[in-house]
C-alpha cells in the first residue's frame, strides 16, 4: 500500500477540497459579490453618498450646473440659445442634456434635483449593460463604484457625468457590437469631446478598409450629420463647430498637468500666481512662459492622439488576437493622454479614464491579461482620491499655495503620466511579443 501523505500535504490538500471549510467560504464570498441584489444595494448607497457629498458642497460642485440652467432658461424664454445663436464652449450635441431638465421644472432647484437624477439614472443604464454584457461584469461594476465613490461628487455635477457612462457602454458594446459602439462614443464626442478616443480607438483596431468603413465611418457620420444638421437648421452656421475656437482662446488652467511645474513654483517663487478668469470662470497661470506652454499644447494634444492612433494600429495588426485588449489600452492611454496634453484640468476629467479598467476587470480572461490589468486599477483609485482631496476638499488650500495640497496634486498629476507611459508600454509588450 502506498505510504501516506505528510501532514502538512494532507493539511493542504484538505484545505483546498471542495469540502473544506476556506473553500466553502470562499464560494459563498463569491457568490454574495455577484448577487444583484448586493450590488444593486450597493450602488443605490455610493450614488446617496455622492448625491449628499454634492449637496454639502452645493456651490462647488452645482457651479456650473447653474449655468447649464441659465443657458436653458435663456433659450427656452428668449429664444436665444448656444451654438444656434452665440459660440459656445461645448459642442452642439450638449444641448440635449443641459435643455432636458429645464423642459420639466422651472425653477433653480428643480433643475439641479432633476439634473443630478438624470446622471444617476445614465450611470444605472451603463452599470447594468456592464454587468449583464460582460463575462466578469459584477467586479467590473464593484471597481467602478469603487472609482466613483473616491473620485467624489464632482462627475454629478458636470457634463463629464453624462459622458462617463457614455464611454463605458461604448466599451463594452465594441467587443461585439463595433457599430454600435461608434454610435454611442459619437452621441458622446458631440457632448464632450473626450468619447471621441474611443471611435479613435476602434477605428485602429479595424481588420482592413471595409471594416473600417463599416463600423466606424458610417455610423459616426451618421450621428454626426444628425447633430450638425440639426444645428445647421437652427441657424447655427459655422457655430455648430465652435467649440474648437472657444478652446483655443484659454491659458494654463490651474490644476493642469503642465501647470504642475508653476504650481509647485510657488513653494519659493511668490511672483507666481494663480487668478481668476472672470470670463470663463476658471482659475489660470498667466504670463509669458505659462500661455507660451499652453499654446504648445494646442498642437501637442492632437499630435499626442495621432501617434496613439498609429500606434494601436500597429499593435492591432500584429496581434489580431489580442485586439479587444489593445483597443482597451488603448483607449485608456488617449483618454489619460486628454488630461496630460490637455491646458484644462478640471477635476471631473478624471471620471474619463475610469471606463476602460471597468470594462477590461469584466471582460479579459483570467491570466495575466487581468493581472495586468490591476496596477492600473489601483493607480486610477488613487489618481481618483487625490482628485477628490484637491476638490472639493481643499481646493481654497490649493489656490492659497498651501505645500501639503501642491505636494498632493503634483503626485496627482505624476500618477497621470505614469498611467500613461504604463499603457503605452504594456502596448508596445504586446505587439513585440507576437
Amino acid at each position: 500500500m502506498p505510504a501516506d501523505p505528510p501532514a502538512d500535504e494532507r493539511d493542504a490538500a484538505s484545505s483546498s477540497s471542495p469540502s473544506s471549510p476556506e473553500t466553502r467560504d470562499r464560494d459563498r464570498g463569491g457568490s454574495l459579490l455577484q448577487s444583484p441584489w448586493l450590488l444593486a444595494l450597493a450602488f443605490v448607497v455610493v450614488h446617496a453618498r455622492l448625491v449628499h457629498e454634492a449637496i454639502s458642497w452645493q456651490n462647488m460642485i452645482y457651479g456650473d450646473v447653474t449655468l447649464y440652467e441659465w443657458w436653458a432658461r435663456h433659450g427656452l424664454d428668449n429664444g436665444q440659445w448656444p451654438v444656434l445663436d452665440y459660440d459656445w464652449v461645448y459642442p452642439a450635441g450638449a444641448l440635449a442634456p443641459v435643455v432636458a431638465p429645464a423642459l420639466v421644472t422651472d425653477d433653480l432647484l428643480g433643475y439641479e434635483i432633476l439634473w443630478t437624477a438624470m446622471i444617476v439614472a445614465l450611470n444605472a443604464v451603463a452599470t447594468v449593460v456592464l454587468v449583464r454584457a460582460t463575462p466578469r461584469g459584477a467586479l467590473g461594476a464593484w471597481w467602478w463604484l469603487l472609482f466613483l465613490l473616491a473620485l467624489g461628487p464632482i462627475f454629478l455635477g458636470r457634463l463629464d457625468g453624462v459622458v462617463a457612462p457614455l464611454i463605458l457602454v461604448a466599451l463594452v458594446l465594441a467587443r461585439r457590437h463595433p457599430c454600435l459602439a461608434v454610435a454611442v462614443a459619437t452621441v458622446g464626442a458631440w457632448v464632450k469631446i473626450a468619447p471621441g478616443a474611443v471611435v479613435v480607438a476602434i477605428a485602429a483596431t479595424r481588420r482592413d478598409l471595409h471594416d473600417l468603413l463599416r463600423a466606424v465611418v458610417a455610423p459616426g457620420a451618421i450621428v454626426s450629420a444628425v447633430v450638425v444638421g440639426l444645428a445647421l437648421v437652427g441657424g447655427a452656421g459655422t457655430r455648430a463647430l465652435s467649440v474648437f475656437g472657444e478652446q483655443g482662446s484659454r491659458t494654463l488652467q490651474a490644476e493642469s498637468v503642465a501647470g504642475t511645474w508653476f504650481s509647485v513654483a510657488r513653494l519659493w517663487d511668490p511672483g507666481v500666481a494663480i487668478e481668476y478668469n472672470d470670463v470663463i470662470f476658471t482659475y489660470e497661470f498667466q504670463g509669458a512662459a505659462a500661455n507660451a506652454v499652453a499654446d504648445a499644447l494646442d498642437w501637442l494634444l492632437p499630435l499626442a492622439v495621432v501617434a496613439l492612433a498609429v500606434l494601436t494600429l500597429w499593435a492591432a495588426r500584429r496581434r489580431p488576437e489580442r485586439a479587444y485588449e489593445i483597443l482597451l489600452l488603448s483607449a485608456a492611454v488617449q483618454l489619460v493622454a486628454l488630461i496630460v496634453f490637455n491646458k484644462v484640468g478640471s477635476p471631473q476629467f478624471v471620471a474619463w479614464i475610469g471606463p476602460p479598467v471597468a470594462v477590461a476587470l469584466a471582460t479579459l480572461p483570467a491570466g495575466r491579461a487581468l493581472r495586468a490589468w490591476w496596477p492600473p486599477a489601483l493607480g486610477m483609485v488613487l489618481v481618483a482620491y487625490a482628485t477628490y482631496l484637491v476638490y472639493p476638499v481643499a481646493y481654497g488650500p490649493f489656490l492659497d499655495g498651501a505645500g501639503w495640497m501642491i505636494t498632493v496634486e503634483a503626485l496627482r498629476n505624476l500618477a497621470l503620466v505614469v498611467l500613461m507611459a504604463g499603457g503605452l508600454w504594456r502596448i508596445v509588450r504586446l505587439a513585440r511579443s507576437a
